[in-house]
């Protein structure tokens, strides 16, 4: 499933083609992704513009300013779940800017949401998997709609801090790495990404959290966190089987990858001379350095 960063690079790849613009016309080929797509949906889009893209979590948000009908700002809420992707072709008909490394799994077909914006630029949504899934909510009431409610601080922004995460994991038993993916304490953050994280500021995925709610160590992690995750995005998210950017540019941040899917291999830190390991926790797949991660 798409992380942060590729969330984010996603939703720098739409804003050029969206934000400022009229969405002429928008059409729905089904009535369910994930979830049944809002009532009127396709109708209650069109001829709306979209002021601007922000991020919360993984999901991206398209602000929508109020229409004819409307008399409120609406939020567009679109999750890429395990195979969404958008691609977007210009006016004359190309897809742009760029060439897919590989093509979708099954074209047209399961091309579900078509955005056609007035500048004659096509948006279109694809998930051959259906996991993703769009809503419709009112801006108003965006923070606590089902979605984004309960959610904890942004990894990036000036929300998270070590007193936060000291406060979070403060008595609480669970792994670490449990911690750090449970949405309530950091939206956002995934397996991958977490893997990493906890490798470079040299914390165990097998801690408990309250093990680790010391200003030291918190610090340390927030530190790597910020620093895995900006990184990542620069390098334009990881290339994950069905993941692609908008314009085809498929990330290369895996190429980066200190412990995630290197079981067996030696570790790059410097000096540590340890092997990759390879646990299960909570069903998930974890990659550390027993040697340079205590």
């Amino acid at each position: 499933m798409p992380e942060l960063p590729e969330v984010e690079t996603v939703r720098r790849g739409l804003a050029p083609a969206m934000e400022g613009r009229i969405l002429a016309c928008v059409t729905q080929h089904r009535p369910d992704l994930r979830f049944p797509l809002p009532e009127r949906f396709a109708a209650r889009l069109s001829g709306r513009r979209i002021s601007h893209l922000t991020r919360r979590a993984k999901y991206i948000l398209a602000h929508v300013e109020p229409g004819a009908q409307e008399r409120s700002e609406d939020v567009l809420i679109m999750h890429l779940g395990m195979s969404g992707r958008f691609t977007i072709h210009g006016a004359d008909g190309a897809r742009a800017p760029g060439l897919f490394h590989h093509g979708a799994p099954g074209g047209e077909r399961h091309d579900h949401i078509v955005f056609d914006m007035e500048d004659g630029t096509r948006i279109v949504y694809a998930d051959h998997r259906r996991f993703g899934f769009m809503d419709l909510v009112p801006a108003a009431s965006l923070e606590t709609c089902r979605h984004l409610a309960g959610l904890g601080p942004e990894p990036l922004g000036n929300e998270f801090s070590a007193d936060v995460l000291t406060a979070r994991f403060k008595g609480r038993r669970t792994p670490v790495k449990s911690a750090l993916l449970d949405q309530r304490n950091v939206a956002g953050l995934g397996n991958i990404y977490v893997c990493e994280a906890l490798w470079r500021s040299g914390i165990s995925p097998k801690r408990s959290a309250a093990s680790v709610a010391g200003p030291a160590r918190t610090a340390r992690l927030v530190r790597a966190i910020r620093d895995v995750l900006g990184e990542a995005i620069a390098a334009g998210g990881s290339t994950l089987r069905d993941y692609a950017h908008t314009d085809g540019e498929l990330g290369y941040f895996q190429h980066s990858f200190a412990v995630y899917d290197r079981e067996g291999q030696a570790c790059s830190k410097p000096g540590c001379g340890g092997t990759v390991r390879r646990i299960v926790q909570s069903a998930r797949s974890t990659f550390y350095c027993p040697a340079c991660q205590r």
